[in-house]
């Protein structure tokens, strides 16, 4: 029994041995394999560097009228739903008439009157004249006769122009319309007298096609007629639209009027842009950012500032290959924009270049590249 114990003890201290020899050997073999680090890399692209700039605008109407109370009376109709859109011609307040087709009778009835004098006083011009040939009265009678005759029409043409006048003010009572729009709430209700001296009844605004004002500093404006804004005619610069949600306008604008002097208070000059506004997204005192482009758009490559290394010899960047090496890539900068590097030389579109990991890598040194995406 003693030796059946040791036997089995022999063979288990013997286990135990061969497997602490392969751990040891495993862990030699790992010791000997290098690691392969990994890095962040960034697929090098051409990106858009078109030069622009930014300001705010606000939207201004291109058509708005105010409808107002040429004549004097109670606010008899209001024929229009308030916020809606009428057409030119529409009908939209009546004023009382009663009181105008009176006038306009009574100034008919003058004309009438006038029109009968001057009958008269030219039968009785044409009697005195025959009587006058015949020696039968004097030159006086004959000079009394002929100012009786142009009194009379002088007469008449003043009771024509009064009736003009009544016919006018009768036409007055009738608002209506002078152009396609959005009609305001109305001012004024029903029954409410109103008149020349009262404020608008209502405003009537076009909104497609609408103008954006934006503001210009004299420093920008110096910068923007370098770009070609002022060449309303063939612009070489284009407008564009962000809202205040952040979105893009869809429809694009362009410049159809630039001040002629600079606001003294403000040292800024006023220039104004119009933009297709078919589903009235663009409201009147609406402020929204203006983008003033280029026409021709520039790229160029752009690399990270974490990318670009500097020694005695000057820039580069580390690329890695298609075969996962890293590559020491001389590079020439050309401007800054913001955080990031313009190459002009050295970099090609397609082309890895690590953003992350650069302090533990070298040359043709074999690395794993994780893409920035990721």
């Amino acid at each position: 029994m003693i030796a059946l114990i040791r036997k089995i003890s022999l063979q288990a201290a013997i286990g135990l041995i061969s497997t602490a020899s392969l751990l040891l050997m495993s862990l030699q073999v790992t010791a000997q394999e290098p690691t392969v680090p990994s890095v962040v890399v960034s697929t090098v692209t051409l990106q858009d560097i078109t030069p622009q700039f930014r300001g705010i605008g606000r939207v201004e109407a291109i058509d708005k009228v105010n409808l107002l109370a040429r004549v004097s009376g109670f606010l008899e109709q209001r024929n229009y739903k308030e916020g809606g859109f009428v057409k030119k011609g529409d009908l939209l307040f009546v004023i009382e008439k009663a009181v105008y087709e009176i006038a306009v009778a009574q100034a008919k009835a003058d004309v009438v009157g006038t029109q009968a004098s001057l009958k008269n006083a030219r039968a009785d011009l044409s009697r005195k004249n025959e009587l006058r040939q015949k020696r039968l009265i004097s030159q006086a009678d004959m000079d009394s006769a002929e100012a009786q005759a142009t009194s009379a029409y002088a007469k008449l043409l003043q009771a024509q122009a009064s009736l003009k006048r009544a016919e006018l003010d009768l036409s007055y009572t009738e608002i209506i319309s002078p152009i396609d729009g959005q009609i305001s709430r109305s001012n004024y209700s029903i029954g409410n007298l109103v008149g020349p001296s009262s404020s608008p009844l209502a405003s009537v605004s076009n909104f497609d096609p609408i103008y954006i004002i934006i503001a210009i500093s004299e420093k920008d404006m110096i910068d923007a007629r370098r770009r070609g804004i002022e060449h309303l005619k063939n612009p070489t610069v284009s407008p564009s639209l962000e809202l205040s949600d952040g979105s893009h306008y869809e429809h694009g604008g362009y410049f159809d009027y630039l001040d002629t002097e600079v606001n003294r208070s403000t040292d800024s000059i006023m220039v104004r842009a119009v933009f297709p506004n078919p589903d009235k997204i663009l409201l009147p005192g609406q402020f929204v950012s203006v983008i003033v482009k280029q026409n021709k758009p520039i790229s160029a490559i752009i690399v990270p500032q974490i990318s670009m290394q500097q020694d005695q010899a000057g820039f580069f960047v580390l690329v890695v290959t298609k075969d996962n090496k890293v590559e020491v890539r001389r590079v020439i900068p050309s401007k800054q924009v913001g955080s990031d590097w313009i190459i002009s030389e050295g970099l090609a579109q397609g082309e890895r270049i690590i953003i992350q990991g650069i302090q533990k890598v070298r040359p043709e040194m074999l690395v794993n590249p994780v893409n920035e995406e990721n």
